[in-house]
C-alpha cells in the first residue's frame, strides 16, 4: 500500500523556510569571489564598449597588438590563452573592420606581425582610456593601493 500525504497544511509546516541566505561557505571560496567581481566588472565593460563593438577578447588583443607592434598570432595565443582556431575568427574580423593588418614577419618567413592600422590607433586611444575609466568606477570603493594588491593577488593565482 501507498502511504497516505499529510494534508497540505502540516506538508508546508514541515518544510522549513528560507528568510536569510546563508552564503558563508561560498563566500570563503576564492573562485566564487573572483567570478562574482569578474562578472561585475565584465557588466560595466560590455555596456561601455559596445560603442566600440569590443568583447573583453577583442580588447585584449586589440592591447597587445597596441603595445606590441608585430606580435604574431602565436604570441598572442599563447599570452592570452586562446586556442589558435579562435585567435583566426578574431583577427580575420578585426582586419575586415580595418583595424589591423598583417605584415611579414622581420625574422620569420611563415609569420605575419600584427599592427594597428590608423583607424585602430585611434579606436584604441579611445577603448584604452573608456577601459581605464571603467575600471576606476568598477573599483571606486578601494583605495589605490588596495587596486594594487588586488591585482597583485589575483596574478599570484593565474600567473
Amino acid at each position: 500500500m501507498k502511504p497516505q500525504e499529510p494534508p497540505e497544511p502540516a506538508r508546508a509546516a514541515a518544510t522549513p523556510a528560507v528568510d536569510k541566505i546563508d552564503t558563508g561557505y561560498l563566500e570563503s571560496l576564492t573562485g566564487y569571489n573572483a567570478r562574482r567581481a569578474a562578472l561585475t566588472v565584465i557588466e560595466i565593460f560590455l555596456d561601455r564598449m559596445a560603442v566600440y563593438k569590443f568583447r573583453p577578447v577583442d580588447f585584449s588583443v586589440m592591447s597587445l597588438i597596441t603595445h606590441n607592434p608585430g606580435i604574431t598570432s602565436r604570441q598572442l595565443c599563447a599570452a592570452l590563452d586562446i586556442l589558435p582556431p579562435n585567435l583566426v575568427a578574431i583577427i580575420n574580423a578585426l582586419e575586415r573592420r580595418e583595424l589591423i593588418l598583417r605584415k611579414p614577419h622581420p625574422r620569420d618567413g611563415r609569420a605575419y606581425g600584427l599592427h594597428l592600422t590608423a583607424s585602430g590607433q585611434k579606436l584604441m586611444h579611445d577603448a584604452e582610456r573608456t577601459a581605464q575609466e571603467l575600471e576606476s568606477d568598477a573599483t571606486a570603493r578601494l583605495t589605490a593601493a588596495e587596486r594594487k594588491t588586488l591585482i597583485r593577488l589575483l596574478q599570484k593565482i593565474y600567473l
